[in-house]
Protein backbone atom coordinates (compact mmCIF):
# COMPACT_ATOMS: atom_id res chain seq x y z
CA UNK A 1 0.00 0.00 0.00
CA UNK A 2 1.09 3.20 -1.16
CA UNK A 3 -0.23 5.30 1.48
CA UNK A 4 0.15 4.38 5.75
CA UNK A 5 -3.50 4.49 7.06
CA UNK A 6 -4.16 3.19 10.79
CA UNK A 7 -7.70 1.26 11.64
CA UNK A 8 -9.34 3.07 14.84
CA UNK A 9 -11.01 0.20 16.98
CA UNK A 10 -12.66 2.75 18.99
CA UNK A 11 -14.36 5.85 18.51
CA UNK A 12 -13.29 7.39 22.15
CA UNK A 13 -9.96 7.09 23.88
CA UNK A 14 -10.63 4.07 26.59
CA UNK A 15 -9.07 5.38 30.30
CA UNK A 16 -5.42 3.70 29.06
CA UNK A 17 -5.45 5.29 25.95
CA UNK A 18 -6.58 4.56 21.84
CA UNK A 19 -5.63 1.52 20.29
CA UNK A 20 -4.52 1.12 16.58
CA UNK A 21 -3.90 -1.53 14.39
CA UNK A 22 -2.24 -1.32 10.95
CA UNK A 23 -3.70 -2.38 7.32
CA UNK A 24 -0.90 -4.53 6.96
CA UNK A 25 -1.44 -6.64 9.87
CA UNK A 26 -4.71 -6.93 8.81
CA UNK A 27 -3.41 -8.20 5.33
CA UNK A 28 -1.24 -10.56 7.21
CA UNK A 29 -3.88 -11.70 9.40
CA UNK A 30 -6.56 -12.57 6.53
CA UNK A 31 -3.83 -14.24 4.06
CA UNK A 32 -3.03 -16.65 7.06
CA UNK A 33 -6.78 -17.17 7.51
CA UNK A 34 -6.70 -17.91 3.77
CA UNK A 35 -4.05 -20.43 3.99
CA UNK A 36 -5.51 -22.33 6.62
CA UNK A 37 -8.91 -23.51 3.93
CA UNK A 38 -8.96 -26.42 2.43
CA UNK A 39 -9.02 -26.52 -1.06
CA UNK A 40 -6.52 -23.44 -1.49
CA UNK A 41 -3.30 -23.86 -3.47
CA UNK A 42 -1.75 -20.60 -2.79
CA UNK A 43 -2.76 -16.65 -2.40
CA UNK A 44 -1.62 -14.97 -5.89
CA UNK A 45 0.34 -11.38 -5.47
CA UNK A 46 1.33 -9.12 -8.06
CA UNK A 47 4.68 -9.11 -10.21
CA UNK A 48 6.30 -7.36 -7.47
CA UNK A 49 5.42 -9.41 -4.29
CA UNK A 50 6.46 -12.84 -6.82
CA UNK A 51 9.66 -11.19 -7.34
CA UNK A 52 10.76 -10.41 -3.92
CA UNK A 53 9.23 -13.96 -2.59
CA UNK A 54 11.67 -15.54 -4.95
CA UNK A 55 14.62 -13.15 -3.69
CA UNK A 56 14.12 -15.01 0.00
CA UNK A 57 11.58 -12.38 1.41
CA UNK A 58 8.70 -13.78 2.61
CA UNK A 59 4.93 -11.97 2.33
CA UNK A 60 2.44 -12.88 4.26
CA UNK A 61 -0.03 -10.27 3.02
CA UNK A 62 0.66 -11.16 -0.58
CA UNK A 63 -2.93 -11.30 -2.30
CA UNK A 64 -4.65 -9.31 -0.01
CA UNK A 65 -5.67 -5.83 -0.65
CA UNK A 66 -7.58 -3.78 2.22
CA UNK A 67 -9.41 -0.31 1.25
CA UNK A 68 -10.79 1.35 4.71
CA UNK A 69 -14.21 3.10 4.51
CA UNK A 70 -16.75 4.63 6.33
CA UNK A 71 -18.83 1.47 6.70
CA UNK A 72 -15.82 -0.65 7.47
CA UNK A 73 -12.78 -2.66 6.02
CA UNK A 74 -13.18 -3.87 2.59
CA UNK A 75 -11.12 -6.75 1.63
CA UNK A 76 -9.97 -8.25 -1.87
CA UNK A 77 -7.97 -11.29 -1.88
CA UNK A 78 -6.92 -13.22 -4.97
CA UNK A 79 -6.23 -17.23 -4.89
CA UNK A 80 -5.55 -19.88 -7.01
CA UNK A 81 -7.94 -23.30 -6.24
CA UNK A 82 -6.76 -26.54 -6.49
CA UNK A 83 -8.26 -28.54 -9.29
CA UNK A 84 -11.49 -30.52 -8.31
CA UNK A 85 -12.67 -28.40 -5.17
CA UNK A 86 -15.72 -26.30 -5.19
CA UNK A 87 -14.80 -23.05 -5.97
CA UNK A 88 -18.48 -21.54 -4.90
CA UNK A 89 -17.82 -23.37 -1.38
CA UNK A 90 -14.32 -22.81 -0.80
CA UNK A 91 -14.67 -19.30 -1.86
CA UNK A 92 -17.42 -19.25 1.37
CA UNK A 93 -14.68 -20.93 3.55
CA UNK A 94 -12.06 -18.40 2.61
CA UNK A 95 -14.55 -15.49 3.92
CA UNK A 96 -15.73 -17.22 6.93
CA UNK A 97 -12.06 -17.90 7.49
CA UNK A 98 -11.08 -14.16 7.26
CA UNK A 99 -14.05 -12.98 9.33
CA UNK A 100 -13.42 -15.26 12.26
CA UNK A 101 -10.19 -14.36 12.16
CA UNK A 102 -10.19 -10.68 11.96
CA UNK A 103 -13.20 -10.74 14.64
CA UNK A 104 -11.03 -12.83 17.08
CA UNK A 105 -7.84 -10.91 16.62
CA UNK A 106 -9.42 -7.75 16.55
CA UNK A 107 -13.19 -6.62 16.64
CA UNK A 108 -12.98 -4.61 12.98
CA UNK A 109 -15.95 -3.95 11.70
CA UNK A 110 -15.94 -5.47 8.15
CA UNK A 111 -17.44 -4.07 5.12
CA UNK A 112 -17.19 -7.20 2.28
CA UNK A 113 -14.46 -9.74 2.04
CA UNK A 114 -14.12 -10.20 -2.06
CA UNK A 115 -12.52 -13.75 -2.95
CA UNK A 116 -11.20 -13.17 -6.65
CA UNK A 117 -9.96 -16.96 -8.16
CA UNK A 118 -7.39 -16.56 -10.11
CA UNK A 119 -6.39 -20.18 -11.44
CA UNK A 120 -6.73 -23.66 -10.86
CA UNK A 121 -4.14 -25.83 -9.75
CA UNK A 122 -3.42 -29.44 -11.47
CA UNK A 123 -1.82 -32.34 -9.97
CA UNK A 124 0.58 -32.48 -11.87
CA UNK A 125 1.89 -29.07 -11.26
CA UNK A 126 0.18 -27.51 -14.11
CA UNK A 127 -1.69 -24.31 -13.76
CA UNK A 128 -4.99 -23.72 -15.89
CA UNK A 129 -4.62 -20.45 -17.85
CA UNK A 130 -6.03 -17.47 -17.22
CA UNK A 131 -7.99 -16.28 -19.96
Amino acid sequence: MSEYRIVDLEEEKNELGKIEISPEVIEVIAGLATTEVEGVYSLRGNFATDVAERLGRKNHGKGVKVELGEDGVKIDISVTLNYGVSVPEVARNIQNSIQQALQNMTSITLDSINVHVLGIQFDNGEEAPEQ
